[in-house]
């Protein structure tokens, strides 16, 4: 199959935003660039997800960087899983580059702006793509240098220092993720998730010490993601960054951290036999210790953004602390998944997480940008300082509400299938725990605080909407100016919302697909030619 369109994203990216670099004394030029660019990358993943999904010839592709075959050389590896994540990111990057050249004031546009978003969008690709554990690394800084420079982008005090706390997180983060590799390495004799998928699987592998090793990566992806309790640097770093980073922060450079998760524990670590008994998990595998770990911070960073989010009094806020809670529905997916050894049920749980993941890019995304037309019409977006808006432009009422009723799972958009698949999941879990009394109770707390998730999400969402839109004109909405070009943008990213729901059929292919890959370790071998098999 043809090789190259496995690394076209990454070129595209690096392409776009060397030239942004280099025209950025020509403002009009360099926003054209950007945006077409984006639009490009949208493109070319699109082809790379129908070659690797829906066409007659289908599967996976591999490209070698300088020829040299694994496991000594540079892998990137596209498979259906990674096709999926690459679709997710493509969609929020296309609206956010269009939208900040309508938010973004001109004089900020020229700091470097729109290189260091490609440059943002060039990490997430890579990590997405590689096939190797060190390169996950190094595109993890590569997109972490990129939202350091962002979330302290506007340079006051209160930027400054969320950047602070920031980059210090992060860094403790990083330096955990290279010890846990360095040790896998020194474990088993290889960086490539493939090849290491084969060592660990081997007759005789010594497998104990990976389990150790691998949770200081998972720390630091747990960091990336924003799960409880890493989740300190999410509220402060959305605030000070521009919102239409925030979009793709929310949309997509938190999900390539459960990305690395489903990746790393399922495709990688799911063949390898542990000798270990964990209460209420079933199996002897990596996923046995990480199922627990994964549920209690899943359902943690439930309650927290969910209490969080009623409690706040701006928009940002509020989105920031749902933000926290709705990769926790993510997080309950996938660690169902993850205690479970049967394969229907494990199938169910990736599949739950991936359509959740859609849901919540395209949703918050969208909150997120409309919460940008806020700040343009009402110079605020604390609750206390809004109302009447809808009176103003009922359109933009009716984009802000379908993010909203999305959230909130309401039918027959995106979020439904987000909730519905998670929900299915965790009742599945319950039915297969009858006669485990452990089993029993860890699968009541799930359903428990799952449902509690979705009422708080019903409570903030209601809260942001009428306190926004409904009542009498505040000052500030009645003084603003409404941006018709900015509404006009994001209307159709509802659509988009509606679309995902309505035309379900292939994106449940798409993720059914994905699924299949992320639990089918000998395929991803096959893909990056080592043969054999596990288990």
């Amino acid at each position: 199959m043809t090789s190259w369109i496995a690394i076209a994203p990454v070129l595209v990216a690096i392409v776009t935003g060397t030239v942004a670099l280099l025209v950025r004394n020509w403002p009009r030029l360099q926003r054209a660039i950007a945006v077409s660019g984006t639009v490009v990358y949208a493109a070319v993943v699109g082809y790379l997800s129908w070659r690797v999904v829906f066409a007659a010839d289908a599967g996976g592709i591999l490209y070698q960087l300088g020829g040299l075959e694994a496991p000594f050389g540079i892998v990137l590896v596209a498979d259906e899983l990674s096709a999926f994540m690459l679709a997710i990111t493509a969609i929020v990057a296309v609206y956010a580059v269009v939208f900040s050249v309508q938010f973004i004031d001109e004089q900020n546009q020229r700091v470097y702006y729109y290189p260091l978003f490609q440059f943002l969008l060039l990490g997430a690709t890579g990590a997405t793509l590689t096939g190797d554990l060190f390169n996950l690394f190094v595109w993890f800084e590569v997109m972490l240098m990129a939202s350091y420079v962002f979330v302290a982008f506007y340079g006051n005090a209160q930027h400054t220092a969320a950047a602070v706390r920031y980059v210090v997180l992060n860094i403790v983060g990083s330096a955990l993720m290279l010890l846990g590799i360095g040790g896998l390495y020194a474990t088993t004799g290889t960086l490539n998730m493939a090849d290491m998928a084969v060592q660990l699987s081997a007759p005789g592998a010594v497998t104990e010490p990976v389990v150790g090793l691998s949770a200081l990566v998972f720390v630091t992806f747990s960091l990336k993601a924003g799960l409880a309790p890493f989740q300190f640097w999410v509220p402060s770093a959305y605030r000070a960054a521009p919102l239409p980073i925030v979009a793709v922060f929310a949309g997509a450079t938190k999900k390539v951290g459960i990305y690395a998760i489903i990746r790393l524990y399922f495709t990688v670590f799911g063949d390898a036999d542990v000798s270990a008994t964990v209460p209420a998990v079933a199996g002897d595998t990596a996923l046995a210790f990480l199922a627990p770990a994964l549920l209690l911070m899943g359902l943690a960073s439930i309650l927290v953004g969910g209490f969080g989010a009623v409690s706040r009094d701006s928009l940002e806020e509020l989105l920031a602390y749902s933000s926290i809670g709705q990769i926790g529905f993510i997080a309950v997916a996938v660690g169902i998944a993850a205690a479970t050894t049967a394969g229907e049920l494990r199938h169910l749980g990736i599949f739950a997480a991936l359509i959740f993941a859609l849901h919540h890019a395209v949703s918050k995304g969208l909150l997120f940008l409309s919460t940008g037309v806020i700040q343009d019409i009402a110079g605020t977006t604390k609750l206390s300082e809004l109302g009447g808006l809808g009176d103003r432009s009922p359109v933009f009422a009716s984009v802000f509400l379908v993010g909203g009723l999305s959230l909130v799972g309401i039918p027959p958009l995106a979020g439904f299938f987000g909730k519905l698949f998670v929900f299915d999941a965790a009742t599945r879990q319950f039915a297969a725990a009858t006669g485990d009394t452990t089993a029993t109770a860890a699968a009541v707390l799930t359903l428990g605080v799952l449902f509690l998730g979705a009422v708080l999400t019903i409570l903030y969402a209601t809260r942001a909407w009428i306190e926004t839109f409904w009542g009498s004109q505040s000052e500030a909405i009645r003084a603003g100016v409404v941006h018709d070009g900015q509404i006009a943008v994001l209307a159709t990213l509802a659509l988009v919302v509606l679309a995902i729901g309505v035309g379900f059929e292939p994106v449940y292919q798409f993720a059914d697909a994905a699924s299949d890959a992320a639990l089918d370790t000998d395929g991803y071998i096959e893909i990056v030619g080592l043969g054999g098999e596990t288990g």
